[in-house]
């Protein structure tokens, strides 16, 4: 017996208002529950670097067994193709522009094709993600979801292009970005999987890289619900000024909502497995006077077919009462602390690489206190690859003389993934 899937929606926040005050944070924490549903039907494009950087032999041959692993972990009837991109794109299995489905044969043939990959040429990522969207289009599958490996810059082609390219592919499928080495540019990378939806991660030694391949796929053919919408109601007079991912990851959504009615704005969150996620909205209303009670913004999650899947409420009420209004909600304040975090290490970061030793000192410091307060364990350990920890709880620390590139690029990858607070709604 199947079951339906079904989300939970829990709103965190402080709903006294001071009087005058016009705005108004929330946590919106949305869930899948676990379910015997069908899982949806699935397409997977695999890009791979074949620019003329990816010649060492080793780092080729990594390229391919990742691809390979992939494709094993891959459910027989899924729709998959594998891309080579340089400064052009070319179909490396099946040679016509077209998915296969995936079955004994199929698998075989593509490996064999991938193993006759060859690599020259520069890098134009548009390129590569143009075609793998051509290709997903044309599947009638309802997971779509790619995998783009690079090792280098994309040095072939404007900026502009991969940025119009992604502008016209958000929300077309989801695509996680893998960088082997360190001759690649993070803000490239996190540029694209922040567009698609997807995550980004350096993948520093090539032999990690098939372990790595194998679970991306094995993670899309877990997906449960494809295209699923945050959908964010507010009265007149109200908006909704700022929508960010805060958990797992940090993605910046405002900005990149739909409105399909004045009231309405919708998010496009992707495909979702039984996972949970946290989103912080901040949303600009009229004051009312003290006593006075509104509905600032409703929460729906719509499936692909506008079917309600679960619901949340954000209430205001003004009060004059300071112990209400002066209380910070807890998950609020943690997931702004997150989201400085991410901040003070990438801004620190920057200005170690332009040589501002005071600014870095400064911001990193600043990061090792939000991760100690935080309990970011993680954040903590890769900080101190970078700087010396003299008193974590204050920020004091010293920048260390020398870093290796690894250690640098891993830190400002994963400053984006925020550590998870216990959750209780507000």
């Amino acid at each position: 017996m199947t079951t339906e899937p079904h989300f939970t929606v829990e709103i965190a926040h402080n709903r006294y208002l001071a009087p005058g005050a016009g705005e108004i944070d929330a946590v919106i924490n949305v869930a899948t529950t676990e379910t015997g549903a069908r899982l949806p039907t699935a397409a997977q494009v695999i890009m791979l670097d074949c620019s003329a950087s990816m010649y060492r032999p080793s780092k080729l041959a990594a390229a391919k067994r990742a691809a390979s692993a992939a494709i094993d972990a891959l459910r027989d009837d899924t729709a998959f193709a594998v891309v080579a991109g340089t400064d052009q794109v070319a179909m490396v299995y099946p040679e016509a522009p077209e998915l296969a489905e995936v079955d004994e044969h199929t698998r075989a043939a593509a490996k064999e094709a991938i193993d006759a990959v060859q690599a020259g040429g520069g890098t134009a990522m548009s390129q590569w993600l143009q075609l793998a969207g051509e290709l997903l289009a044309s599947s009638r599958r309802e997971v779509r979801h790619a995998i783009l490996l690079t090792d280098g810059r994309n040095t072939s082609e404007p900026h502009a292009d991969l940025a119009n390219t992604l502008a016209e592919l958000r929300g077309a499928f989801s695509c996680d970005c893998r960088g082997v080495g360190t001759d690649w540019e993070v803000g490239e990378l996190r540029e694209i999987a922040d567009a698609l939806l997807g995550t980004i991660d350096i993948v520093a030694e090539p032999e990690d890289l098939a372990a790595d391949f194998r679970a991306l796929a094995e993670n899309a053919m877990r997906k449960m619900v494809p295209d699923v919408t945050l959908r964010l109601w507010t009265p007149q007079h109200a908006e909704v000024t700022m929508l960010r991912q805060v958990d797992p990851t940090l993605v910046d959504l405002t900005g990149h909502g739909t409105k399909p009615q004045p009231q309405l704005t919708d998010y496009l969150t992707g495909a979702w497995e039984h996972e949970s996620r946290a989103y912080h909205a901040r949303i600009a209303l009229t004051p009312a006077g003290v006593g006075e009670r509104m509905l600032a913004c409703r929460i729906a999650v719509l499936d692909g077919d506008g079917t309600n899947l679960g619901a949340g409420k954000v209430l205001a009420t003004w009060t004059d009462d300071p112990a209400r209004y002066g209380a910070l909600d807890t998950q609020v304040a943690h997931y702004t602390g997150q989201q400085e975090l991410a901040e003070a290490i990438q801004a620190g970061l920057d200005a170690r690489r332009v040589g501002d030793l005071d600014t870095a000192t400064g911001k990193l410091g600043r990061a090792v206190a939000l991760a100690e307060e935080s309990g970011h364990t993680d954040a903590s350990r890769l900080l101190s690859k970078i700087v010396d920890i003299d008193d974590s709880a204050r920020g004091q620390v010293r920048l260390k003389p020398t870093v290796t590139a690894v250690d640098e690029m891993t830190l400002d990858t994963r400053s984006v993934v925020t550590t998870r607070m216990h959750r209780s709604a507000g």
